[in-house]
């Protein structure tokens, strides 16, 4: 039975959907106690438009955010992915599974000699309760975190509560862990902080660090944080595709909850993952930093003991809590040793100048069809920055704004264009890099040709495609030279159709901002110019997005041409 039996039944019915949740089958798999099948999802980020419909999809937020030149795209965050393979189901042909073989054991750097590390600063008193707040989303090792906490002070004799709240962590929900030690245990009387009472706030997230739970907690004076900067999208990202980390306005938020000098922020995410190959050692990084610092009360040799009595991954969270020592100690020589040793894909490294944006995509659009296509890109681009140049001398904001969008709606990635993406790319390399093993690559497309729109939703349903698709995008690529002609088949199509249209009217609009252009207007004509920043995706999902920018567009448009001059201030003899 289905939902729709369902909606068609009278009177209430209930849908009762039972089985182990995605993350805690992630835990078991960690120990052994389930099974872990050997398929992984990856994403062609050159094929991504970033639309977010995967997300949407899945509501998962493994599938993250990555900012390349062509803008933000998706990545499967490999280290929190729960494999329920649900993002596959989002309306994008860059979903490939990889199936069978092994994700390459990542490289970790070469370790130093941790032993020549000096002693940290004496800890605090335990006279009074000392309240530290852990804070961090589920899945990331929070509740271990305080647990070990808990248990090196028990075992050096203290007297330990250990409070966790974990809410909706299943879903990548804030989880706070309060953990209070004195020396005694008759000195404990709550277990949970107090308001103004922690006196170490662990945020292992930032954005846990600043909700109300986080921030009530700190007092001027009393607290001391220790902050994670590292960008982990929060849940809502998975229906918001363009929202934006405000990590400048947290850091402030957190620095004005405790005294000048007593909040210190860092990378650890970054740092940690580069240095051990795996985000997951993130939280105990941060708890050797701390420990470095002078901020537990607990010894080094409680700490290592604790973490050999969890028995999980024990040689990996000695590192990790080491390398967080170090981290505290001598960051610039940390640094050096968290540096990539392969370079940025060329993808995701950023244009530092206008010519730099214009020169890319003139070699891109030449590789995609023709020099004489690239030409007409850069043709126009020239007049834009000419005329700019002359009306608003100085700025560059419109002309880089028609580079970057008219570059986008000529290079849609049709059929010729996908199948050049995986052909003729290094994508195949770069699976290579990450798999080792016997695996084969497996496609989940919807060709227009072939997967017809289902009755029921309107929507075509993806197929999996095997191994044999490689071949069969060699040869799609190659006929890309019949794009516009009367021999592309793909053009006929209601999409092909809406995305040359698109660009005619965009270079229709360009024109007449050139022609209207002036100093009271230039703003708004650069708004216009980035509307097609919203137009992505494919199939219905495009249409969509599609429509909502031509309805901007149009506001715009109006604005554009009501704005008139301001009249100069006419002076009265006196």
């Amino acid at each position: 039975m289905d939902r729709r039996e369902l909606r068609e039944t009278e009177g209430t019915s209930i849908l009762l959907y039972d089985q182990t949740c995605a993350a805690e089958k992630r835990r078991r798999r960690k120990r052994g106690k389930f099974p872990d099948p050997a398929k992984r999802v990856v994403i062609n980020e050159l094929v991504c438009e970033g639309c977010g419909d995967c997300g949407v999809k899945s509501n998962c937020v493994s599938v993250a955010p990555v900012e390349t030149e062509f803008g933000r795209k998706r990545t499967i965050d490999q280290s929190s992915c729960n494999k329920d393979y649900s993002c596959v189901n989002g309306f994008c042909p860059s979903f490939v599974t990889v199936e069978g073989g092994n994700l390459r054991k990542p490289g970790k750097a070469e370790a130093p000699d941790f032993s020549t590390l000096p002693p940290p600063p004496p800890g605090p008193s335990l006279a009074d309760p000392y309240g530290i707040l852990v804070t961090g989303i589920g899945g990331t090792g929070v509740v271990t975190i305080g647990a070990l906490l808990g248990m090196a002070a028990h075992l050096e004799g203290r007297g330990v509560s250990v409070l966790d709240m974990a809410g909706l962590a299943q879903k990548n929900g804030a989880v706070l862990s309060h953990v209070r030690i004195a020396d005694s245990p008759e000195k404990l009387h709550a277990t949970r902080i107090a308001a103004g009472e922690a006196k170490l706030v662990l945020a292992c997230d930032i954005l846990t660090g600043v909700g109300y739970e986080s921030i009530a907690k700190m007092q001027r004076g009393v607290s001391k944080a220790l902050v994670n900067t590292g960008l982990v999208m929060p849940a809502d990202f998975t229906r918001k595709p363009d929202l934006q980390f405000p990590l400048g306005s947290m850091e402030r938020e957190i620095s004005d909850a405790v005294a000048t000098g007593d909040a210190e922020f860092l990378d650890a995410t970054t740092l940690a993952t580069r240095l051990m190959g795996d985000s997951i050692a993130t939280n105990l990084f941060m708890v050797g930093y701390a420990y470095q610092r002078g901020l537990l009360p607990l010894s080094e040799a409680s700490i290592l003991r604790a973490i050999e009595l969890n028995a999980t991954s024990v040689e990996s969270n000695r590192l990790a809590f080491r390398w967080g020592r170090m981290a505290a100690h001598a960051p610039a020589r940390v640094a050096e040793a968290a540096t990539p040793k392969r370079p940025v894909p060329e993808s995701q490294r950023i244009s530092a100048s206008l010519d730099e944006v214009i020169e890319r995509r003139v070699k891109y659009l030449t590789g995609y069809q023709d020099a004489a296509y690239a030409n007409a890109y850069a043709e126009l681009v020239a007049r834009v920055r000419s005329t700019e140049a002359r009306v608003m001398p100085g700025s560059t904001a419109l002309a880089e704004a028609v580079a970057r969008y008219d570059f986008k709606l000529r290079a849609i990635k049709d059929e010729y264009e996908v199948a050049r993406l995986y052909a003729e790319t290094d994508f195949a390399e770069r699976i290579a890099e990450q798999f080792e093993g016997d695996y084969k690559l497996v496609f989940h497309l919807a060709p227009p040709l072939v997967n017809k729109p289902d009755p029921a939703t309107g929507i075509a349903k993806k197929s999996s495609y095997g191994p044999w698709m490689m071949k069969a995008f060699r040869t799609l690529a190659k006929l890309r030279r019949f794009r516009g002609t009367w021999l592309d088949v793909f053009g006929r199509t209601d999409e092909r159709r809406l995305e040359r249209r698109l660009l005619a009217e965009y270079e229709s609009q360009v024109d007449e901002i050139l022609g209207k252009l002036a100093p009271h207007n230039h703003a708004i004509a650069v708004e216009i110019a980035r509307v097609p920043e919203q137009i992505r995706g494919y199939g219905h999902v495009k249409e969509r997005f599609a429509r909502e920018a031509k309805a901007r567009e149009t506001v715009l448009v109006g604005e554009f041409r009501a704005a008139v001059a301001p009249t100069a201030p006419v002076r009265v003899a006196a």
